[in-house]
């Protein structure tokens, strides 16, 4: 039998959880939510430090890989993207930045209505619960805990006396009235767990009779009558399964699959489409294009009499912090990805912050199986905020099983190495300030070897990593490229939509996943407002 909805939403990540929640709080709205991945029981999601685990984990990761990326030696990198209830929320390194007030003004200056910073920050506020309460920029009673970090480690509070000593300002809200500074990160993470849009939003709604919450269920292709869009189809344990939509059907699948879908369903290029045997629906060519995301790159230090994960991870230390979990909610597992960061500018051209540190108390070498061993050190990892390269997603087969082809073209231009090797050349400086100077046992990573620009660049070629921000391939505007306009509707159809990370212009100056909760919240505005 076809089921009937008011609402379909494909894909119970970040944006997706925030947007069912507001839509499925009117009774006589029927809502489905379809997720591709299973629900989030297992503990390596709710655990922090967890994530190490399910970023690998093919039961709750997509573990999708780039194509060989022509700047960077030709390596093929890791993207994992959560497929899991709660999306890449479940899977992520907990740290909440919303970027920077510019970022969001350009959208606006661009001609996208009501998406500048003084337009957006009522809606960051709203989705929020902050533990620092209310103020200009905090909200409280949202449905995201922001919360402080707790067990802060001593070196974290060396790091940022060091990065104040190299000339970074101590910043105590990265989210507040400037980014630029050293500080703490704030974090999704509450009593020792974290805190994913499907523990928050979901939560909320999951027992509402009018919201149908599908797992397991691979959304294969959307049905048009005409430009209309009116049915998807899905794939559910073998079966091939059908829901009709008298509403909108909204796309939160991200920044891989959302265009996936798009072509799956014929719309794209129409020459592109033509070529993969797909009849075109609406020809639009910026779809799976203008792909950008942050490339970071890993310094390591070795240390010595100052406590490091390497300490707490030996068998005894697991012991205990495994107890501290289980009674305290304290300890080594409810460390996020990171508790300190830093926004600095690369060069003095620069009016805003460009680049961004994330610390950690912990260093580690690969073996030759690619396990992680680690060492007495310590590691801050740096990445280019704003960079110009542009990469693209697109279909490898007709199969929507298979995972489309990603090009990221890293590097691919002379801006993005220029700043990016200040980046790291800045990282490097900060471990040799005086407050870490008695702890110093030297550079692990790049090396005293690596010692000019040619070295340098070389070592970041051979050994960076995506920091897991991809975004921008169904961009928001009014270009040739634009896939939906400023309300989120795709150009050229009807009664489809998209919110999630894809639909950025431009990158964010930091992390995106809080981005992407607002713009679920912002499209159910639209939605229900009938703009």
């Amino acid at each position: 039998m076809t089921q009937i909805y008011d609402y379909i939403i494909v894909g119970a990540g970040s944006a997706g959880c925030a947007l069912a929640n507001r839509l499925s709080r009117e009774a006589s709205r029927r809502v489905l939510l379809l997720e591709a991945g299973g629900k989030d029981s297992n503990p390596m999601v709710h655990i922090p430090l967890g994530f190490a685990f399910t970023m690998k984990d093919p039961k709750t990761s997509w573990c999708y890989k780039t194509e060989p990326e022509p700047h960077l030696n030709d390596r093929e990198l890791d993207w994992p993207r959560g497929k899991v209830l709660g999306g890449s929320s479940s899977i992520n390194g907990m740290v909440y930045i919303r970027g920077q007030k510019e970022d969001y003004d350009a959208w606006a200056e661009a001609g996208n209505r009501g998406w500048g910073y003084d337009d957006l920050l009522p809606y960051f506020r709203r989705s929020e619960h902050n533990v620092r309460g209310a103020s200009r920029y905090h909200g409280i009673g949202g449905g995201l805990w922001v919360d402080e970090p707790t067990d802060k480690m001593e070196l974290a509070q060396l790091y940022i006396q060091a990065g104040i000593e190299s000339g970074i300002p101590y910043n105590e809200d990265f989210n507040g009235e400037r980014q630029e500074g050293i500080g703490y990160y704030q974090l999704n993470i509450k009593d020792g767990l974290r805190q994913s849009s499907a523990k928050t939003f979901l939560k909320q709604c999951i027992d509402r009779p009018n919201l149908d919450l599908q797992t397991h269920a691979l959304t294969t292709r959307i049905e048009f009558d005409g430009k209309k869009a009116t049915a998807i189809k899905y794939r559910q344990k073998g079966k091939e399964m059908r829901a009709e939509c008298r509403g909108e059907i909204i796309l939160c699948g991200g920044t891989i699959n959302s265009p996936q879908l798009l072509e799956l369903s014929g719309i794209g290029d129409g020459e592109f489409l033509q070529k993969m045997g797909i009849k075109t629906v609406h020809h639009l060519p910026g779809v799976g294009e203008n792909l950008q995301d942050h490339l970071t790159v890993n310094t390591q230090c070795s240390l010595t009499d100052v406590t490091t994960f390497h300490d707490e991870l030996k068998p005894l230390g697991m012991v205990k912090n495994l107890a501290k979990l289980a009674f305290k909610r304290k300890g080594l597992l409810i460390h996020p990805a990171s508790q300190v960061g830093a926004f600095f500018r690369t060069t003095d051209e620069v009016e805003r912050p460009d680049a961004q540190i994330h610390f950690t108390p912990a260093a580690g070498e690969p073996d030759e199986k690619g396990r992680i061993n680690p060492l007495p050190g310590t590691t801050a990892t740096v990445c280019y905020l704003r960079p110009t390269s542009r990469g693209s997603v697109h279909l490898r087969a007709r199969n929507p099983e298979t995972h489309p082809l990603i090009r990221a073209n890293y590097l691919s231009t002379e801006h993005d190495v220029k700043h990016t090797l200040a980046a790291v050349q800045k990282t490097r400086d900060i471990f040799k300030a005086p407050s870490l100077k008695k702890y110093h046992r030297g550079e692990l990573m790049p090396g005293p070897d690596v010692d000019n620009d040619e070295k340098l660049l070389e070592y970041i070629r051979n050994i960076s990593e995506s920091v897991y921000h991809p975004v921008g391939t169904c961009k928001m505007g009014h270009d040739e490229l634009a896939v939906v306009d400023d309300r989120l509707r795709v150009h050229g159809v009807e009664n489809l939509r998209i919110a999630d990370g894809s639909i950025m212009p431009t990158i964010l100056s930091g992390n995106t996943n809080a981005t992407c909760v607002l713009i679920g919240e912002r499209c159910a505005d639209f939605i229900l407002n009938k703009e």
